[in-house]
Protein backbone atom coordinates (compact mmCIF):
# COMPACT_ATOMS: atom_id res chain seq x y z
CA UNK A 1 0.00 0.00 0.00
CA UNK A 2 2.62 2.40 1.01
CA UNK A 3 4.69 1.71 -2.37
CA UNK A 4 1.56 2.63 -4.17
CA UNK A 5 1.55 5.67 -2.67
CA UNK A 6 5.08 6.86 -3.28
CA UNK A 7 4.13 5.78 -6.66
CA UNK A 8 1.11 7.84 -6.84
CA UNK A 9 2.94 11.00 -5.27
CA UNK A 10 6.03 10.56 -7.93
CA UNK A 11 3.39 11.00 -11.00
CA UNK A 12 1.63 13.72 -9.85
CA UNK A 13 4.77 15.45 -8.75
CA UNK A 14 5.89 15.03 -12.54
CA UNK A 15 3.17 15.12 -14.66
CA UNK A 16 2.69 19.11 -14.84
CA UNK A 17 5.68 18.78 -16.63
CA UNK A 18 4.81 15.83 -18.85
CA UNK A 19 2.03 17.36 -19.41
CA UNK A 20 3.65 19.62 -21.82
CA UNK A 21 6.01 17.10 -23.64
CA UNK A 22 2.98 16.45 -26.14
CA UNK A 23 1.89 19.76 -27.43
CA UNK A 24 5.79 21.52 -27.46
CA UNK A 25 6.50 17.89 -29.50
CA UNK A 26 3.54 19.05 -31.60
CA UNK A 27 4.83 22.71 -32.50
CA UNK A 28 8.54 21.12 -32.90
CA UNK A 29 6.79 19.52 -35.82
CA UNK A 30 5.47 22.28 -37.31
CA UNK A 31 8.09 24.82 -36.87
CA UNK A 32 11.04 23.09 -36.16
CA UNK A 33 12.89 26.35 -37.08
CA UNK A 34 10.99 28.25 -34.12
CA UNK A 35 13.15 26.08 -31.54
CA UNK A 36 16.39 27.35 -32.76
CA UNK A 37 15.66 30.75 -32.10
CA UNK A 38 15.41 32.27 -28.71
CA UNK A 39 13.95 36.00 -29.57
CA UNK A 40 10.82 35.46 -31.09
CA UNK A 41 11.23 31.78 -31.14
CA UNK A 42 10.59 28.98 -29.00
CA UNK A 43 13.99 27.89 -27.09
CA UNK A 44 12.85 29.73 -23.98
CA UNK A 45 10.53 26.74 -23.51
CA UNK A 46 13.44 24.42 -22.98
CA UNK A 47 14.88 26.77 -20.13
CA UNK A 48 11.27 26.72 -18.76
CA UNK A 49 11.38 22.66 -18.47
CA UNK A 50 14.71 23.06 -16.65
CA UNK A 51 13.50 25.50 -14.74
CA UNK A 52 10.32 23.60 -13.59
CA UNK A 53 12.47 20.24 -13.25
CA UNK A 54 14.97 22.47 -10.64
CA UNK A 55 11.72 23.95 -8.64
CA UNK A 56 10.17 20.75 -8.54
CA UNK A 57 13.51 19.10 -7.47
CA UNK A 58 14.22 21.83 -4.96
CA UNK A 59 10.45 21.03 -3.28
CA UNK A 60 10.30 17.29 -3.82
CA UNK A 61 10.06 17.18 -0.32
CA UNK A 62 7.74 19.68 0.62
CA UNK A 63 5.10 18.47 -2.14
CA UNK A 64 5.50 14.96 -0.82
CA UNK A 65 3.60 15.75 2.22
CA UNK A 66 0.94 18.22 0.68
CA UNK A 67 -2.35 16.77 0.52
CA UNK A 68 -1.85 15.90 -3.42
CA UNK A 69 -2.28 12.13 -2.79
CA UNK A 70 -6.13 12.87 -1.53
CA UNK A 71 -7.07 13.48 -5.12
CA UNK A 72 -10.51 11.86 -5.55
CA UNK A 73 -13.44 11.63 -8.14
CA UNK A 74 -14.62 15.38 -9.44
CA UNK A 75 -10.84 16.56 -8.64
CA UNK A 76 -9.15 13.38 -10.08
CA UNK A 77 -11.56 14.61 -12.90
CA UNK A 78 -10.39 18.52 -12.90
CA UNK A 79 -6.95 17.44 -12.43
CA UNK A 80 -7.12 15.14 -15.83
CA UNK A 81 -8.56 17.81 -17.96
CA UNK A 82 -5.95 20.71 -16.76
CA UNK A 83 -2.97 18.41 -17.78
CA UNK A 84 -4.42 17.95 -21.46
CA UNK A 85 -5.02 21.68 -21.39
CA UNK A 86 -1.95 22.77 -23.08
CA UNK A 87 -2.22 19.66 -25.90
CA UNK A 88 -5.90 21.07 -26.36
CA UNK A 89 -4.90 24.42 -27.26
CA UNK A 90 -1.91 24.15 -29.15
CA UNK A 91 -4.54 21.36 -31.52
CA UNK A 92 -6.83 24.06 -31.79
CA UNK A 93 -4.78 27.50 -32.15
CA UNK A 94 -2.81 25.62 -35.37
CA UNK A 95 -5.06 22.94 -36.73
CA UNK A 96 -8.52 24.56 -36.39
CA UNK A 97 -7.72 28.31 -36.96
CA UNK A 98 -7.13 29.79 -33.44
CA UNK A 99 -4.03 31.16 -34.37
CA UNK A 100 -5.81 32.61 -37.49
CA UNK A 101 -8.20 33.94 -35.48
CA UNK A 102 -5.75 36.12 -32.67
CA UNK A 103 -3.78 37.46 -36.30
CA UNK A 104 -7.21 38.90 -37.77
CA UNK A 105 -8.04 40.55 -34.69
CA UNK A 106 -4.48 41.47 -34.25
CA UNK A 107 -5.05 43.30 -37.62
CA UNK A 108 -8.18 45.16 -37.09
CA UNK A 109 -7.00 46.80 -34.11
CA UNK A 110 -3.61 47.40 -36.10
CA UNK A 111 -1.14 45.58 -34.51
CA UNK A 112 1.83 46.47 -36.27
CA UNK A 113 3.32 42.74 -36.11
CA UNK A 114 -0.14 41.02 -35.76
CA UNK A 115 1.81 37.97 -37.72
CA UNK A 116 3.76 37.17 -34.33
CA UNK A 117 0.63 37.56 -31.97
CA UNK A 118 0.02 33.89 -31.69
CA UNK A 119 3.37 33.10 -30.52
CA UNK A 120 3.10 35.92 -27.71
CA UNK A 121 -0.20 34.56 -26.44
CA UNK A 122 0.79 31.08 -26.74
CA UNK A 123 3.43 31.66 -24.28
CA UNK A 124 1.10 33.63 -22.26
CA UNK A 125 -1.45 30.94 -22.48
CA UNK A 126 1.41 27.85 -21.38
CA UNK A 127 1.89 30.32 -18.26
CA UNK A 128 -1.85 30.52 -17.14
CA UNK A 129 -2.21 26.28 -17.98
CA UNK A 130 0.89 25.45 -16.23
CA UNK A 131 -0.68 27.62 -13.10
CA UNK A 132 -3.81 25.66 -13.39
CA UNK A 133 -2.39 22.08 -13.35
CA UNK A 134 -0.07 22.82 -10.14
CA UNK A 135 -3.00 24.12 -8.53
CA UNK A 136 -4.84 21.48 -8.76
CA UNK A 137 -1.95 18.49 -8.05
CA UNK A 138 -0.19 20.67 -5.03
CA UNK A 139 -2.58 24.19 -4.24
CA UNK A 140 -1.58 27.23 -3.66
CA UNK A 141 1.52 26.73 -1.91
CA UNK A 142 2.73 24.25 -4.63
CA UNK A 143 2.18 27.28 -7.40
CA UNK A 144 4.64 28.97 -4.82
CA UNK A 145 6.72 26.55 -5.18
CA UNK A 146 6.88 26.64 -9.21
CA UNK A 147 6.25 30.38 -9.19
CA UNK A 148 9.67 31.18 -10.91
CA UNK A 149 9.10 29.06 -13.91
CA UNK A 150 4.86 29.95 -13.87
CA UNK A 151 6.25 33.44 -14.23
CA UNK A 152 9.07 32.84 -16.38
CA UNK A 153 7.22 31.86 -19.47
CA UNK A 154 4.62 34.67 -18.83
CA UNK A 155 7.33 37.05 -18.64
CA UNK A 156 8.31 36.37 -21.92
CA UNK A 157 5.20 36.26 -23.59
CA UNK A 158 4.45 39.74 -21.96
CA UNK A 159 7.69 40.88 -23.24
CA UNK A 160 7.09 39.76 -26.86
CA UNK A 161 3.53 41.39 -26.72
CA UNK A 162 5.16 44.84 -26.31
CA UNK A 163 7.61 43.78 -28.86
CA UNK A 164 4.50 43.15 -31.19
CA UNK A 165 2.49 46.03 -30.18
CA UNK A 166 5.34 48.52 -30.35
CA UNK A 167 8.11 47.64 -32.17
CA UNK A 168 11.59 48.81 -32.95
CA UNK A 169 12.03 50.22 -29.93
CA UNK A 170 8.86 52.48 -29.44
CA UNK A 171 8.53 51.23 -26.23
CA UNK A 172 10.25 54.25 -24.10
CA UNK A 173 10.18 53.00 -21.10
CA UNK A 174 11.89 50.10 -21.69
CA UNK A 175 14.31 52.11 -24.81
CA UNK A 176 15.77 54.64 -21.59
CA UNK A 177 18.86 52.42 -20.51
CA UNK A 178 19.88 52.00 -24.52
CA UNK A 179 21.55 55.08 -25.19
CA UNK A 180 24.42 54.18 -22.50
CA UNK A 181 23.80 50.26 -23.15
CA UNK A 182 25.34 51.06 -26.90
CA UNK A 183 27.95 54.23 -25.87
CA UNK A 184 29.23 51.48 -23.25
CA UNK A 185 29.63 48.77 -26.34
CA UNK A 186 31.16 51.60 -28.58
CA UNK A 187 33.28 52.03 -25.70
CA UNK A 188 34.48 48.25 -25.75
CA UNK A 189 34.90 48.31 -29.02
CA UNK A 190 37.39 51.05 -29.32
CA UNK A 191 39.44 49.55 -26.42
CA UNK A 192 39.26 46.13 -28.58
CA UNK A 193 41.03 48.18 -31.35
CA UNK A 194 38.07 48.70 -33.45
CA UNK A 195 37.09 52.46 -34.47
CA UNK A 196 33.10 53.31 -34.38
CA UNK A 197 30.92 55.95 -35.77
CA UNK A 198 28.13 57.13 -33.89
CA UNK A 199 25.22 58.45 -36.44
CA UNK A 200 22.90 59.67 -33.35
CA UNK A 201 19.12 58.73 -32.96
CA UNK A 202 17.42 56.93 -35.56
CA UNK A 203 13.33 56.59 -35.05
CA UNK A 204 14.19 56.38 -31.53
CA UNK A 205 16.90 53.98 -31.13
CA UNK A 206 20.50 54.84 -31.16
CA UNK A 207 22.97 54.12 -34.32
CA UNK A 208 26.19 53.67 -34.99
CA UNK A 209 28.80 51.70 -37.21
CA UNK A 210 32.41 49.99 -36.62
CA UNK A 211 35.40 48.75 -38.43
CA UNK A 212 38.88 47.34 -38.13
CA UNK A 213 42.39 47.93 -39.11
CA UNK A 214 42.00 46.68 -42.54
CA UNK A 215 38.67 48.85 -43.48
CA UNK A 216 36.36 46.06 -43.21
CA UNK A 217 33.04 47.89 -41.71
CA UNK A 218 29.76 46.34 -40.07
CA UNK A 219 26.35 47.45 -41.30
CA UNK A 220 25.02 50.22 -39.85
CA UNK A 221 23.23 49.10 -36.28
CA UNK A 222 20.02 50.65 -34.61
CA UNK A 223 19.97 49.47 -31.16
CA UNK A 224 15.97 48.83 -29.94
CA UNK A 225 15.26 47.90 -26.06
CA UNK A 226 15.29 43.95 -27.37
CA UNK A 227 18.73 43.90 -28.66
CA UNK A 228 20.24 45.95 -26.22
CA UNK A 229 19.31 43.32 -23.45
CA UNK A 230 16.68 44.95 -21.48
CA UNK A 231 14.13 41.66 -21.57
CA UNK A 232 17.18 39.74 -20.22
CA UNK A 233 16.96 42.08 -17.23
CA UNK A 234 13.85 41.98 -17.12
CA UNK A 235 13.55 37.86 -16.69
CA UNK A 236 16.50 38.42 -14.39
CA UNK A 237 14.68 40.40 -12.21
CA UNK A 238 11.74 38.08 -11.62
CA UNK A 239 13.55 35.00 -11.74
CA UNK A 240 16.14 36.17 -9.18
CA UNK A 241 13.44 37.82 -7.06
CA UNK A 242 11.57 34.69 -6.96
CA UNK A 243 14.22 32.48 -5.57
CA UNK A 244 15.41 34.87 -3.05
CA UNK A 245 12.36 35.44 -2.02
CA UNK A 246 12.47 31.60 -1.39
CA UNK A 247 15.34 31.66 0.67
CA UNK A 248 16.62 31.70 3.77
CA UNK A 249 19.25 34.16 2.81
CA UNK A 250 19.96 37.71 4.60
CA UNK A 251 18.17 40.61 3.51
CA UNK A 252 21.45 42.47 3.16
CA UNK A 253 23.40 38.83 1.55
CA UNK A 254 20.09 39.17 -0.87
CA UNK A 255 20.96 42.84 -1.64
CA UNK A 256 24.17 42.07 -2.82
CA UNK A 257 23.71 38.98 -5.12
CA UNK A 258 20.76 40.83 -6.58
CA UNK A 259 23.08 43.77 -7.48
CA UNK A 260 26.05 41.54 -8.54
CA UNK A 261 23.82 39.53 -10.67
CA UNK A 262 21.98 42.68 -12.20
CA UNK A 263 25.62 44.59 -12.85
CA UNK A 264 26.83 40.89 -14.51
CA UNK A 265 23.56 40.56 -16.68
CA UNK A 266 23.92 44.37 -17.73
CA UNK A 267 27.90 43.53 -18.68
CA UNK A 268 26.49 40.76 -20.58
CA UNK A 269 24.20 42.59 -22.72
CA UNK A 270 27.05 44.96 -23.59
CA UNK A 271 29.41 41.97 -24.66
CA UNK A 272 26.05 40.93 -27.44
CA UNK A 273 26.25 43.99 -28.91
CA UNK A 274 29.88 43.55 -29.18
CA UNK A 275 29.50 40.48 -30.10
CA UNK A 276 27.26 41.17 -33.06
CA UNK A 277 29.40 43.80 -34.62
CA UNK A 278 32.73 41.90 -34.35
CA UNK A 279 31.00 38.74 -35.94
CA UNK A 280 29.68 41.35 -38.92
CA UNK A 281 33.27 42.92 -39.06
CA UNK A 282 34.42 39.63 -39.92
CA UNK A 283 31.48 38.32 -42.54
CA UNK A 284 30.04 36.11 -39.93
CA UNK A 285 26.29 35.35 -39.59
CA UNK A 286 25.52 38.36 -37.27
CA UNK A 287 22.18 37.88 -37.71
CA UNK A 288 21.71 33.87 -36.56
CA UNK A 289 23.62 34.78 -33.67
CA UNK A 290 21.41 37.70 -33.16
CA UNK A 291 18.40 35.69 -33.08
CA UNK A 292 19.82 32.52 -31.07
CA UNK A 293 23.53 32.81 -29.17
CA UNK A 294 22.66 35.90 -28.07
CA UNK A 295 20.04 35.44 -25.94
CA UNK A 296 21.29 32.55 -25.16
CA UNK A 297 24.55 34.03 -23.55
CA UNK A 298 21.86 35.98 -21.07
CA UNK A 299 19.23 33.18 -20.28
CA UNK A 300 22.06 30.53 -19.45
CA UNK A 301 23.87 33.32 -17.05
CA UNK A 302 20.56 33.68 -15.16
CA UNK A 303 19.54 30.28 -15.21
CA UNK A 304 22.94 29.67 -13.96
CA UNK A 305 23.06 32.12 -11.31
CA UNK A 306 20.84 30.98 -8.50
CA UNK A 307 22.65 27.30 -8.16
CA UNK A 308 26.03 29.57 -8.24
CA UNK A 309 24.44 31.60 -4.97
CA UNK A 310 23.55 27.72 -3.57
CA UNK A 311 26.71 26.21 -4.40
CA UNK A 312 28.62 29.15 -3.26
CA UNK A 313 26.93 29.64 -0.03
CA UNK A 314 27.27 25.52 0.75
CA UNK A 315 31.11 25.56 -0.29
CA UNK A 316 30.99 28.65 2.32
CA UNK A 317 29.74 26.79 5.18
CA UNK A 318 31.42 23.39 5.04
CA UNK A 319 35.06 26.02 4.93
CA UNK A 320 33.66 27.85 7.91
CA UNK A 321 32.53 24.56 9.78
CA UNK A 322 36.38 23.28 9.36
CA UNK A 323 37.79 26.60 10.28
CA UNK A 324 35.31 25.99 13.55
CA UNK A 325 35.95 22.67 14.49
CA UNK A 326 39.88 23.05 13.80
CA UNK A 327 41.33 22.24 17.36
CA UNK A 328 43.64 25.14 18.69
CA UNK A 329 47.44 24.58 19.15
CA UNK A 330 48.34 25.05 22.47
CA UNK A 331 52.50 26.19 22.72
CA UNK A 332 54.27 24.26 25.64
Amino acid sequence: MQIAKRSINIIIKVLPILSFTVPLLILYSLYPKSFEATWTGRTFYIFFLWLASLEMVLSWEKLQTSKMNKLRFIRTGAFIIALLLPTMYVVTANYYGLNDMIKDLARKNEVPAANWTPLSMEYLVFAVLFAIIILQAHGIGGLMDFSISVLFLGTIGLIYTINYLYPNGRFLPFQFLVPTTASLAANVLNLMGYRTLWLGISDGMPAFKAWDSQGRTSPTFAIAWACAGVESLLIYTVTILLFLKKTIIPWKHRIVYFIIGAVVTYFINILRIVAIFVISINKGDWLTFHDFYAQLYSITWIISYPLIIIGSRALWRKISTKVVSKPSIIPT
